[in-house]
C-alpha cells in the first residue's frame, strides 16, 4: 500500500484523529488484534497496484469498533443496491487495477460491506473533489474515499462511524531509535514538521522544548532526517509507514515510539458519506462495518494492504 497525505476533507486535510498523546487502537474501547504473521496534503503513494507482503512479525491491527456496543441489525429490506463513490487515484486505498476495475482497500472494504448486507454493490471512481456534489445529485448512495469527517462536510452529508483512522508519529534514523516519546524526551532535540500543519501546531502545544525545524513538504522534511539535519521527524504515520518500507528511505529510518491521536489537530477519522438523512443506509453500514470487523475480514484487508503498521 502506499499512501501518505492524509485522509481527506480536502486533499489537504486527510485523516486525523482522535486522544491525546494515547497509544492507539481504539475507537471506543475496542483493543488492537495481534494479527500472526506472514499471515493531497494527504499521502504520497509509492505504486498504482500494491503487492501484498508477508509479515515478519506480529503487526497490531487497529480495532475501531466496541464489542461490547454491538449494533442491531437494522431493517435492510429497502436496501437492494449501493452504489458507492470513490475517488480515481489515491493507492493504496483507490485506485485501477490491472484490469481496469476500480481496487484497492476502500474498494474492497466497500464490496465487503455489500456482501454483509447481501445487496448488489457498484463503484464508481470520480475525481476528490466532484464527489460530495455528485453524491447530493443522486449520481450515486455513498462516498468511500478517505474521506476526513469534519464539520464542513457535515453541514452536507451524514457520515458512517469512523472506519479508521490517521495517527501521527515520530521517525528518526534507526541508530536512534527510542521505544517512547514524550514531551521531555525531546528537550532540545530537533524535530522536522511540515510548515504550518496540524503536526507543526500539535508539536507547538504539546512538544514545547523541542526544536521545531518547519519545512516546506514531505520530501524535505524526510530529506533532513535522511542527512542527519534533524533528530525525528513528526507527521502522517500512513505516510511515513510507506515512506519507511520503500525505496526513498534508502532503509536509513523507523518509527520512534507509538501514534499520537487527537481529535482537536487530527480530526474525527475517516467515515463514509451518504445523503443528509439517509439514516437507513448510514444505519445499515455501521451495522455491516462492525460484522465485518467481528468476523475479521477487515483485519485481513489491513494486512493486505498495510505491510508496516502506521499504528
Amino acid at each position: 500500500m502506499a499512501p501518505s497525505q492524509q485522509a481527506k476533507s480536502s486533499k489537504s486535510a486527510r485523516g486525523l484523529l482522535t486522544g491525546l498523546v494515547v497509544g492507539v487502537c481504539l475507537l471506543a474501547a475496542a483493543p488492537c488484534a495481534q494479527a500472526q504473521a506472514p499471515a493531497k496534503q494527504p499521502p504520497v503513494a509509492p505504486q498504482a497496484s500494491p503487492q501484498v507482503a508477508p509479515q515478519a512479525a506480529p503487526q497490531a491491527v487497529p480495532g475501531f469498533w466496541d464489542p461490547r456496543r454491538r449494533p442491531e441489525r437494522p431493517d435492510l429490506s429497502r436496501l437492494t443496491v449501493i452504489r458507492f463513490l470513490t475517488e480515481t487515484d489515491y493507492p493504496p486505498f483507490n485506485y485501477t487495477g490491472a484490469d481496469g476495475n476500480p481496487a484497492g482497500f476502500n474498494v474492497d472494504f466497500a464490496r465487503a460491506l455489500c456482501e454483509e448486507i447481501k445487496v448488489t454493490c457498484t463503484v464508481q471512481m470520480r475525481r476528490f473533489e466532484t464527489l460530495v456534489d455528485a453524491l447530493a445529485s443522486n449520481r450515486g448512495d455513498a462516498i468511500i474515499a478517505s474521506m476526513a469527517v469534519s464539520p464542513q462536510l457535515r453541514a452536507r452529508v451524514d457520515f458512517t462511524d469512523p472506519y479508521y483512522r490517521v495517527p501521527a508519529r515520530f521517525a528518526s534514523r534507526k541508530d536512534a531509535v527510542m521505544p517512547e516519546i514524550r514531551p521531555e524526551y525531546l528537550e532540545g532535540k530537533k524535530v522536522g514538521v511540515i510548515a504550518g500543519s496540524a503536526h507543526e501546531a500539535y508539536l507547538k502545544a504539546m512538544f514545547t522544548d523541542a526544536e521545531l525545524h518547519p519545512y516546506p513538504n514531505d520530501d524535505a522534511v524526510r530529506a533532513a532526517l535522511r542527512k542527519g539535519e534533524v533528530d525525528f521527524i513528526f507527521g502522517d504515520a500512513i505516510a511515513l509507514a510507506f515512506w519507511i518500507n520503500g525505496t526513498d528511505s534508502g532503509d536509513c529510518c523507523a518509527f520512534s515510539g507509538g501514534p499520537f491521536v487527537e481529535s482537536r489537530f487530527f480530526g474525527e477519522g475517516i467515515g463514509i458519506a451518504v445523503r443528509k438523512g439517509n439514516d437507513v443506509l448510514r444505519q445499515a453500514l455501521n451495522w455491516a462495518m462492525f460484522r465485518v470487523w467481528e468476523k475479521g475480514r477487515y483485519t485481513d484487508l489491513w494486512l493486505r494492504y498495510f505491510s508496516v503498521s502506521p499504528f
